[in-house]
């Protein structure tokens, strides 16, 4: 496709003043679908690998001992790594400290961010099963999103109704400035349109793909714009049968790639090159699955292996056994949490835990005589993978 017709894509420069007499230039992105359309051809071949490793991933969920297990500590992965995009200092540990009541290592405000991203993932998912994709829905997620320190005076749940803009100090010397507020609702009722249009025939990974550059340019919230537009491509890909469950998260990939990601999202507004973001994207998925599966691979052989050592150990006691299944849920923990998971006593618990300690199984990692709390390591080791804060 010739370059002027890739032009023909680039949205609207508008002209502004922000208060204090300074003008500056906003952008209006053109309605999805692109027009001309897409160029197929090249992306056909990404496109199949994709489905094919969308395809083993949703089969790993089907050979799971416990499908909803995977998903629980895959989601929380998620959660931490789409926030320490936008900067948080959280670690999976440090949320799984905060879920068992326990201080995490990591600022509260962060960790309580990370939690309300888990909060905003389980609750779209949850409405999604009887109600459709849309800007109310969306709001409804972005009100759960953003319920925390930081968030409660950033009109969680409501589109902005001020000019927001990324990098600089002001829309005058910003990176990117996102549609004025006057235009907004005209970006944002198109979009609710794309969704639900049957009329466009494109794959969905591709059409969440489209989805995802639109919003981050539409960027209609005042806040927790990046982390909602993330949530949005496995939402779609859930609500378009891709994905039976929701295990496909690109924050990873985003992370590991943070500066091709933005510069992508910057060439679709500047250049109308659809494409190579979208090539950029399908890597991304291809990546992912493939380690989700990998990771699934993993979690199944450590738990099958320590299950065989607590049994070889002769000392595999109904007590110990329901301890190691409790750590496969919640692998940092204390022994309250483990007498009232369990319903056993606490010397049960306290037996259980000594024998799992010497098996190298379990680890107590405060070295406290008091209050000590314990972790799973090997699994968090295999769950951790990607997700040291950012630095730098």
């Amino acid at each position: 496709m010739a370059v002027r017709h890739k032009n023909e894509r680039i949205g609207k420069h508008v002209k502004c003043s922000a208060a204090g007499g300074e003008h500056y230039t906003a952008y209006v992105p053109q309605n999805l679908p692109p027009v001309p359309s897409l160029e197929m051809d090249d992306l056909y071949p990404l496109l199949d690998q994709a489905s094919t490793a969308i395809g083993r991933l949703d089969g790993m969920s089907m050979v799971l001992p416990d499908p909803s297990l995977f998903l629980y500590m895959y989601i929380r992965k998620e959660a931490v790594l789409s926030s320490q995009i936008e900067g948080t200092q959280s670690s999976l540990s440090d949320l799984l400290l905060f879920e068992t009541e326990e201080a995490p290592g990591a600022p509260l405000d962060d960790v309580t961010e990370v939690s309300c991203y888990v909060s905003a993932m389980n609750y779209g998912l949850e409405r999604l099963k009887d109600f459709p994709m849309s800007l109310r829905l969306i709001r409804e997620i972005h009100a759960q999103l953003m319920n925390n320190a930081r968030g409660g005076n950033k009109m969680p749940g409501e589109f902005r109704t001020s000019q927001n803009w990324i990098g600089g100090s002001r829309p005058g010397n910003a990176r990117f400035v996102p549609p004025p507020p006057e235009q907004l609702m005209e970006s944002l009722s198109a979009f609710e349109i794309f969704l639900h249009d049957e009329k466009v025939k494109l794959p969905a990974l591709v059409k969440a793909a489209l989805a995802h550059v639109q919003f981050e340019t539409i960027h209609p919230f005042l806040d927790g714009n990046g982390r909602l537009g993330r949530l949005l491509i496995t939402f779609i890909l859930c609500m378009e049968g891709v994905l039976k469950e929701p295990l496909l998260y690109l924050s990873l990939y985003f992370k590991a790639n943070r500066q091709e990601y933005y510069d992508h999202l910057q060439s679709v507004r500047e250049t109308g090159d659809w494409e190579s973001w979208i090539k950029f994207f399908l890597t991304g998925v291809i990546d992912t699955a493939t380690q989700a599966t990998e990771t699934a691979q993993a979690i199944i052989a450590l738990f099958n292996t320590d299950r065989a050592t607590i049994e070889a150990s002769g000392k595999s006691t109904a007590g110990v056994l329901s301890v190691h299944q409790f750590l496969q849920r919640h692998p940092i923990t204390n022994t309250t949490k483990i007498k009232e998971g369990c319903n056993v006593s606490l010397p049960t618990v306290l037996r259980s835990l000594t024998t799992l300690e010497a098996l190298g199984i379990v680890r107590e990692i405060t070295g406290k005589e008091r209050n000590k709390i314990f972790a799973y390591q090997e699994y968090l080791t295999i769950l951790n993978k990607g997700t040291e804060p950012i630095t730098g």
